[in-house]
């Protein structure tokens, strides 16, 4: 195990708004009209209860604890935190589509790693 790391990153904002919304405004960042400016959303979710599905009480637990102790693998997580690895791997795995936890593979073994810990929710 390795020791643990301080956060000194800024909150990660989160946007939500409706798909379309969203879809138009990946398009207009790709047509290069749109430039994002610092502080606007990099996450978006369509709903407050997607987010709250996402960011649990239980989740957000989950990723202090990721953070505070570096597990080298998932089932070093699960052991710690009493989770079953199978449950555990598919939050995890939600998370990192969402850019919440980056998964570092290393031979056999996947290395949960938190990207983001505070959060800045914007509803548009």
């Amino acid at each position: 195990m390795t020791a643990p790391r301080k956060s000194t990153a800024r909150p990660v904002t989160i946007g939500i708004a409706p798909q379309q919304q969203i879809r138009e405004r990946v398009l207009a960042i790709a047509k290069g009209t749109h430039k994002p400016k610092p502080g606007e959303p990099r996450i978006w979710f369509t709903s407050m209860k997607s987010l709250a599905e996402v960011l649990s009480d239980d989740n957000r637990a989950l990723l202090r604890v990721i953070r505070e102790t570096a597990p080298e693998s998932i089932a070093e997580l699960a052991q710690t935190t009493g989770r079953k690895p199978g449950n555990l791997s598919r939050t995890l795995k939600t998370m990192s589509r969402y850019g919440i936890v980056e998964m570092q593979r290393n031979h056999r073994r996947v290395r949960p790693v938190t990207r983001a810990t505070e959060f800045r929710i914007v509803a548009t």
